[in-house]
């Protein structure tokens, strides 16, 4: 009786969770070749030397495990990102029994389909960095949610440096 219960209720939730039109996670077969261009690419951008203040331990991120942010249409990490992700390491190496969630998230700019694809490969790219340094891949997992759960709202390069990034979390 109980299992038919929980499963009405999931499948409520799905359906619910499914009236949205974009994507959540991405496909298992993203690839970047197959991404569309993104819309803005040829818009003006300001760049922005070294990321939001505060990797880590600012407004939005509140556990051991500092955020990493990039910058436009890239998933390379940068040295502060690099700094950010050998402090998470050495969190990971030090507590052996946790385990994170990357998620990868972009700005506002682009289809949803090409921002699903950037926003795996930034979490794709720090879970490699992080892996390197010695961290057990299968202590960390990857989703990627686009443009869907932004930092800050705005719509400028203050709002959109925040929004570019592979954010961490403590399972």
């Amino acid at each position: 009786m109980k299992k038919s219960v929980y499963g009405f209720l999931a499948l409520a939730l799905m359906f619910t969770a499914g009236c949205s039109s974009k994507n959540a996670v991405a496909p298992s077969g993203a690839d970047e070749a197959s991404a569309p261009a993104p819309a803005e690419a040829s818009a003006p951008v300001s760049s922005v030397a070294s990321g939001p203040s505060g990797y880590g331990f600012d407004e939005y991120q509140t556990g051991p495990l500092g955020d990493v942010f990039y910058e436009f249409d890239s998933s390379e990490l940068a040295a502060d990102a690099q700094t950010q992700l050998q402090q998470n390491a050495s969190w990971m190496n030090s507590n052996a029994a946790a385990s994170t969630m990357i998620e990868g998230h972009c700005d506002e700019r682009g289809t949803s389909e090409y921002n699903i694809a950037l926003g795996e490969r930034r979490a794709s790219t720090a879970k490699e960095y992080i892996v390197r340094l010695g961290v057990p891949s299968s202590r960390i997992e990857t989703v990627s949610y686009g443009e869907e759960k932004p930092f800050a709202a705005g719509h400028d390069e203050a709002a959109w440096s925040k929004n570019r990034r592979a954010h961490f979390i403590l399972k």
